[in-house]
C-alpha cells in the first residue's frame, strides 16, 4: 500500500464520524425551532399535550394553573396598587349607609304639601321641620316599604325649626337613626342627603360639608325681633323642596343635621344647602317630646362680632375678639346682671368655659347645652378689663 493510499483510509473513520455529529446537530437544532414556534402559536394546545404526556410537565402546568386561579395576594377583582380601589371602598360605603338609614326616613304627607323626616326612637317619634308641618292637622308618614300611618303632631319649635310626629310604633319595625356629635364636624367631610326631592320618595344625594357655624334665619319675636339658627351646615349635596326634614348623614349613618334649606335663584339646588346640626336635633328633640314645645333660653341682648376698629376705641386689642354688646333688653337676663351696653359697652369674651370670638358662639352654647332657669357665668371686658358675671337664663319671648 503506497502512502497516497494510507492517507486515504486515515481520513475515512474521522470523515465519517464528522457526517453523523453534523446530522445530529442539525436534528437537535429542528426540534428547538418547532418547539419555540408551537409555543408562540399554539400554547394552549402544546399545554395540554404536555400535562397528558409528561408527569414533569404536568406537575409544572398545575403550579401555574394554581397561581393563576388562587393568588396569594390580591384578588382578580381587585389587582394590587387598583387606582380603582379607593373608588370601589366609596362606593360601597355610600350602598351600606343607604340601606342601612333609608328604612328611617319617612315622605311626610300634609294634604297642603309634603316634606321628609327620619325616626328618631322605638317609640315611633318622628323628627321633621316645623315648616314642614306648620299649621297642619292630618299628617300621614309614608315609609320605603309602603307602609303609610297617620301620625301626630308631637310638638314644634320655630326658634330652631324642628318639629316632632309619632306614630303607632307597633306597627313598625325599623331601626331608629343614630345622631353624630355635630361639633366634631371639619369642613370637607363627605356628607349624604336622603328624603323626597320633589316627591321622589328614597333618593339620595351625595356631597361634602361646604362650610360650618353659619346663621340662619329663625323664629320672630313679637316685636319684630329676629332671632338667628346658630351652627348651621353648610352642604353642596344636592338638597330640592322635599328634602326638608330629612337627614344629612355621614359615611357611618349617623345624622349630622336636618335638611332645612336652600340658596338658590331658582326652585331647586344651587349646591348652597343649609342643615340644623345634630347637636341642636338632641338638645330641642327630648324637650318637645316631654313638654310638646321648647322654651329657648335667652340672655336678652343684642350684639355683634367685635371689629378692629371698635377694639382699638375701647382701649382694647385690634386682635380683640368677642362679642359687642350694642344694647340690653329691659327685664332680660343680661340686664338683671348689670351688662352694658350703648356707650360703654361690655364685650362678651367666654361663656362657662367655652371661648367666644363671635355672636355664632355664643348663640351656638346657649340653644345646644342650655335650659331655661340654668344658670351660666359669662367672661366680660369692661374698660379693659376681664370680669365674670353670673347671670340666670330666661325663656326667649314667644315668636309672634
Amino acid at each position: 500500500m503506497n502512502f497516497q493510499t494510507r492517507i486515504k483510509w486515515l481520513w475515512l473513520p474521522f470523515f465519517i464520524v464528522l457526517t453523523m455529529l453534523l446530522a445530529a446537530c442539525g436534528g437537535a437544532e429542528t426540534v428547538v425551532t418547532q418547539t419555540i414556534n408551537t409555543l408562540s402559536n399554539e400554547t394552549d394546545v402544546e399545554t395540554a399535550v404536555l400535562a397528558e404526556e409528561d408527569p414533569v410537565a404536568e406537575a409544572v402546568v398545575e403550579t401555574v394553573e394554581e397561581t393563576a386561579v388562587e393568588p396569594t395576594t390580591t384578588p382578580l377583582t381587585q389587582p394590587a396598587n387598583d387606582p380603582l380601589a379607593d373608588l370601589f371602598a366609596q362606593e360601597q360605603a355610600y350602598v351600606s349607609v343607604y340601606e342601612q338609614v333609608n328604612p328611617a326616613v319617612v315622605n311626610i304627607n300634609t294634604g297642603g304639601g309634603q316634606g321628609s323626616g327620619f325616626l328618631f326612637d322605638n317609640n315611633g317619634h318622628i323628627v321633621t321641620n316645623n315648616h314642614v308641618v306648620e299649621g297642619s292637622s292630618n299628617v300621614t308618614v309614608t315609609f320605603d316599604d309602603g307602609n303609610q300611618l297617620p301620625a301626630r303632631i308631637v310638638g314644634t319649635d320655630p326658634a330652631s325649626d324642628l318639629a316632632v310626629l309619632q306614630v303607632d310604633a307597633s306597627q313598625i319595625n325599623i331601626t331608629p337613626v343614630r345622631l353624630a356629635d355635630s361639633d366634631a364636624l371639619r369642613v370637607g367631610q363627605i356628607v349624604i342627603a336622603i328624603g323626597s326631592p320633589f316627591g321622589l320618595q328614597s333618593s339620595m344625594t351625595t356631597g361634602i360639608v361646604s362650610a360650618l357655624d353659619r346663621l340662619f334665619p329663625g323664629a320672630v319675636g313679637p316685636n319684630g325681633t329676629s332671632f338667628q339658627i346658630p351652627d348651621i351646615i353648610q352642604t353642596d349635596a344636592a338638597i330640592n323642596p322635599g328634602n326638608s326634614g330629612g337627614p344629612l348623614l355621614n359615611l357611618r349613618g349617623e345624622v349630622i343635621g336636618v335638611n332645612t334649606a336652600i340658596e338658590s335663584p331658582v326652585r331647586g339646588s344651587s349646591g348652597i344647602g343649609y342643615a340644623v346640626p345634630a347637636n341642636i336635633v338632641s338638645n330641642i328633640v327630648p324637650q318637645i317630646i316631654a313638654n310638646g314645645r321648647v322654651e329657648t333660653p335667652w340672655l336678652g341682648i343684642s350684639g355683634n362680632a367685635l371689629t378692629e376698629d371698635t377694639a382699638v376705641q375701647l382701649g382694647l386689642p385690634a386682635t380683640q375678639k368677642g362679642v359687642l354688646v350694642s344694647e340690653t333688653i329691659s327685664g332680660g337676663a343680661a340686664a338683671t346682671a348689670g351688662l352694658r351696653g350703648g356707650n360703654s359697652p361690655d364685650v362678651i369674651v367666654g361663656i362657662d368655659d367655652t371661648v367666644v370670638t363671635e355672636i355664632d358662639d355664643l348663640l351656638g352654647y346657649l340653644v345646644q347645652h342650655t335650659v331655661v332657669g340654668q344658670t351660666v357665668t359669662l367672661q366680660i371686658l369692661r374698660d379693659g378689663q376681664l370680669q365674670t358675671a353670673t347671670l340666670t337664663l330666661l325663656a326667649r319671648p314667644a315668636s309672634g
